[in-house]
């Protein structure tokens, strides 16, 4: 009876719930966004998938789906699942957990993991308590935070977890969800005449902000308050929804991240001469309600790090404005706050100050405020997130400054200040305006090279011995070639990566150390290659082993897309129309704006023409080599034409850049190369036996037999094909 009443609860509880709980994602194909850390392929998507999820801790801001994903694992699990708030649990409901998960361990062999939502929450002597059972196996810890896990999480915890970092919803995925809300019969309200007008759906998706929770919870206040009109629908209209969801908040805590990351822009802008960057970043921390004399002391700070003696009136002004704003403080004090930022960044008068009011307009009305991952506080966990990476130091270039993005990307372009034409500011309207469209430029090659790193995770000792021990098994020769094919690659963690026609695991190495949360996908350029490379591969986790498949149709129907396709010495001895088929095919396996990287490695010199390189031959030999090396030519023509290949690309949409570089080397004679080179099914001795008779092909044999045991001079040429999608 009581599992009757509970039923029944449970189903009550489910209808009265609200919206947002209604509509959480029950799998992992109906969840929106995050397509970095989750897409088909990767690294989180495949541990969930196999129940091989680890100890796990899932930072990001408000309705980006942590507790979701949290469900979405419990429900796909054969561990016990279960789940605290920390807001609400202690010590002893931390015991009690431990405890039945070694209960469950011991008599069944059961795992157990355990959810704790708000892990941040838990105060230091709570975190302690749980440490020893997540080192031991015990409970595999599953958290969730909005807060910086390295700033708020007992480091032994977060040492111990995989760290994935969740971004706001992206606009498009907020209306799929809005979308689906007036869909859905079961959870939302698709048995209800409920239309929604294009402007009302719009303005939800832009309040929202990224958070698929207020975006629901304003759907779900707009629906149940309007009333039907008279055919008994129920219009959504522009005005209902501003009243149903007013106003975005700023995201800021002035003990977290975004307090940090946010003054971290401010002064790198002021360091940088943007004017424009640094009142977006002055007016978001206004908004969020920061100290002004916080402000302030930075500003004196940077006036003595960063402008100097290069203008010794700096400290004056910033000195001289604070006093101001200590006068007549706020609001007026914000002129003198927004001019000594501007006099700053810029180093008579004039009214430019009121652009300070356009950026506090463009920070209440705008969507997208993150900071750029490469302006962010580097010093607490930039080696984790890759925050800071990518930033450009200005005192390191000509005049102290560079081009590089400062504004969020959305906002690139936006005029905040406008300098005048008269005194100080006109002298540099100009170079300003300069600057700006330099800036510009820079900030869509910025976008293009680096991206957010959204996930942490511990080292893995084995995987690096692994690593060392294959990258050594090679030679240095090949060695050298695998760092020459990966040169400055802009890897990122969350990254896939696809080889083609592998033969060595050599070119895997790099990607596979440097995509953790990604995943490599090895195309065996034969069977043989197939089960000799599954063997080195045996020794490594399941999880962390790349795939190796056939040909590329094993990847059909998977969802997977490559950010990085790469190979050495593909398509070979393909005809015109194989080799158009090969780029399409490899093509569409490529994520938007996928990188490509091939590598050819092709000989100048044949066995005649290293014999007229190694000495000087009597003159009836000359005349014999001269005769081979001329259909040398033809055998040493590249593989694939480049020109051909070069085509193929630009018909799916690459853009190519090739280089090129000589290697000398000696080449060892020994019978092995000989009969490669002169058995009766030799490819290079049937080219021969065209053009000579035998016992010219004869003589060319004894000539190189005579240097058994000995060298023969070899000259290579190495292209390196990078090439990029347009999409």
């Amino acid at each position: 009876m009581s599992d009757l009443f509970s039923h029944h609860g449970e189903q009550l509880r489910q209808h009265h719930a609200p919206l947002a709980d209604r509509l959480r994602p029950r799998s992992l194909d109906d969840f929106q966004g995050q397509e970095e850390i989750l897409g088909p392929g990767r690294l989180l998507r495949r541990a969930i998938n196999a129940d091989r999820v680890g100890n796990l801790i899932f930072y990001g801001p408000p309705g980006v789906g942590k507790t979701t994903l949290a469900r979405i694992i419990a429900a796909t699990t054969r561990a016990h699942f279960s789940s605290l708030n920390a807001v609400l649990a202690g010590v002893k409901d931390l015991r009690h957990e431990v405890d039945e998960a070694k209960r469950r361990l011991d008599q069944h062999g059961l795992r157990s993991l355990l959810f704790i939502d708000e892990v941040h929450r838990f105060n230091s002597a709570q975190q302690d308590a749980l440490l020893p059972w997540v080192e031991n196996g015990t409970v595999t810890l599953i958290g969730a935070t909005t807060e910086n896990p390295f700033f708020e999480v007992n480091k032994a915890l977060v040492s111990r977890s995989r760290l994935f970092r969740l971004q706001p919803l992206e606009n498009r995925h907020l209306h799929q969800l809005l979308e689906r809300a007036l869909r859905d019969r079961e959870r939302g309200y698709g048995e209800r005449p409920v239309q929604i007008s294009p402007e009302a759906a719009a303005h939800l998706v832009e309040v929202a902000g990224g958070d698929a929770r207020s975006l629901l919870n304003a759907l779900e206040l707009a629906v149940e308050t309007t009333e039907p009109d008279g055919e008994g629908q129920i219009v959504i209209t522009l005005a209902i929804a501003e009243e149903s969801i007013q106003q975005r908040a700023v995201l800021y805590d002035k003990q977290g991240d975004a307090h940090f990351d946010t003054i971290s822009a401010f002064i790198k802008s002021l360091r940088g001469s943007d004017p424009d960057a640094a009142l977006f970043w002055l007016a978001k921390m206004i908004e969020a309600g920061e100290n002004p004399r916080f402000i302030f002391r930075r500003m004196l700070i940077s006036a003595g790090e960063d402008i100097g003696l290069a203008d010794p009136q700096a400290v004056v002004v910033v000195e001289a404005c604070a006093a101001a704003f200590e006068r007549v403080g706020l609001p007026e004090g914000l002129y003198p706050l927004a001019q000594a930022a501007l006099y700053l960044a810029s180093t008579e008068k004039s009214n430019s100050l009121l652009g300070f009011f356009d950026a506090l307009k463009n920070v209440k009305a705008s969507n997208r405020q993150a900071v750029p991952a490469h302006l962010r506080d580097a010093n607490r966990d930039g080696k984790a997130f890759g925050d800071g990476v990518g930033y450009r130091y200005p005192h390191a270039y000509a005049e102290h400054w560079v081009a590089q993005q400062y504004l969020p990307s959305d906002l690139q372009g936006q005029v905040f200040w406008q300098p005048g034409t008269l005194g100080w500011e006109g002298e540099r309207r100009q170079r300003l305006q300069q600057r700006r469209a330099a800036q510009l430029a820079a900030a869509v090659e910025h976008q293009q090279e680096l991206g957010e790193m959204l996930s942490s995770g511990p080292d893995d000792p084995e995987l690096e011995r692994w690593i060392q021990r294959q990258s050594g098994s090679e030679g240095e020769r090949l060695d050298r070639l695998r760092q020459e094919l990966w040169a400055d690659a802009p890897w990122q963690r969350h990254d896939r990566v696809l080889l083609l026609e592998a033969r060595s695991l050599l070119w895997a190495l790099d990607p596979l150390q440097c995509c953790p949360e990604g995943g490599v996908v090895i195309h065996a350029a034969s069977s043989a290659d197939q089960t000799r490379l599954g063997t080195q591969l045996e020794v490594l986790d399941s999880l962390e082993r790349p795939q190796l498949i056939p040909d590329l149709s094993a990847l059909e129907g998977s969802g997977q897309r490559f950010e990085w396709i790469a190979s050495r010495h593909p398509l070979k001895h393909s005809s015109p129309e194989e080799l158009e088929a090969a780029v399409a095919a490899f093509t569409a396996l490529a994520a938007p704006k996928a990188r490509l990287r091939l590598l050819f490695s092709q000989p100048q010199l044949g066995p005649a023409g290293g014999l007229k390189h190694a000495g000087t031959p009597t003159d009836a030999l000359a005349v014999l080599l001269e005769r081979v090396m001329a259909i040398e030519q033809t055998i040493l023509r590249p593989q694939p034409e480049p020109s051909a290949l070069e085509a193929a690309l630009i018909q799916q949409g690459w853009t190519l850049e090739w280089r090129a570089w000589e290697e000398r080397l000696a080449l060892p004679i020994n019978e092995g190369l000989l009969a490669r080179w002169f058995a009766a099914d030799a490819p290079y001795r049937q080219q021969l036996s065209q053009t000579l008779s035998p016992a010219e092909i004869d003589r060319l044999k004894a000539e190189l037999q005579q240097r058994l045991k000995g060298t023969l001079p070899q000259l290579l040429e190495h292209r390196l094909l990078s090439a990029r999608r347009s999409d």
